[in-house]
């Protein structure tokens, strides 16, 4: 491999980073909410109000429904008036977040809504207020499945992000189709496969310690 397809490599692998990263980090910060909102205003829930739970929750499935590759066009009126263009790791960062977020909210709601509870009936009978419960008691009892479902969030944008590539948004995915499909360089191919399967074993091997560290407390 030469050394300017090494760097072309070094490249894609920084831009697929940074989609991913951003984009977790959207994802997160918009999908946690999402979750806690899904959760406690759902029947019996601390904060109950279940028409905006339905309504909250179509949105959700609705977004969650359409495949990314779908998606990643249909929103491109909205990247251009965010972003101005349509292309590119600014551009990618939008139909990423719009599909991770729900996706997300889906999984945190599970690990929120394994939470036992008698320990919520536990701190009602205590006299804590519902923001109490929410912070002291939901939150710190579902973090380890939290984190775990981040985790399978951010090795999904890894995948997003490289198919997201086929459509001039830079990174490895755009490296791959490039250089590895059009052009028949095979060992291009392999070596962004390489980067990939390192990447999501990496990402799953720290998530899993952090979420087995935060477990032990």
């Amino acid at each position: 491999m030469s050394r300017a397809m090494f760097d072309l490599l070094v490249q894609g692998l920084w831009e697929t980073l940074v989609m991913t990263g951003v984009s977790g980090a959207l994802s997160f910060v918009i999908g946690l909410p999402l979750a806690l909102i899904l959760v406690t205003t759902d029947r019996d829930g601390i904060f109950q109000n279940l028409a905006l739970n339905r309504v909250l929750g179509l949105v959700v499935n609705a977004l969650r429904s359409v495949p990314f590759i779908i998606l990643l066009v249909a929103v491109i009126p909205l990247t251009r008036l965010i972003t101005g263009s349509a292309i590119g790791i600014a551009a990618a960062i939008v139909p990423l977040t719009i599909a991770a977020a729900p996706y997300y909210a889906r999984v945190a709601e599970v690990s929120l809504r394994e939470v036992d509870r008698a320990l919520i009936d536990a701190a009602r009978a205590m006299g804590a207020t519902r923001w109490t419960i929410l912070r002291e008691v939901l939150i710190p009892e579902a973090l380890p499945g939290i984190v775990s479902g981040f985790t399978v969030t951010l090795v999904t944008l890894i995948g997003a992000s490289a198919m997201a590539g086929a459509v001039g948004a830079g990174g490895l995915g755009d490296i791959a189709i490039r250089y590895g499909y059009q052009r028949f360089e095979t060992a291009v191919m392999l070596a962004v496969v390489a980067i990939l399967i390192v990447m999501v074993a990496g990402l799953q091997w720290a998530g899993d310690s952090l979420a087995r560290r935060i477990d032990k407390r």
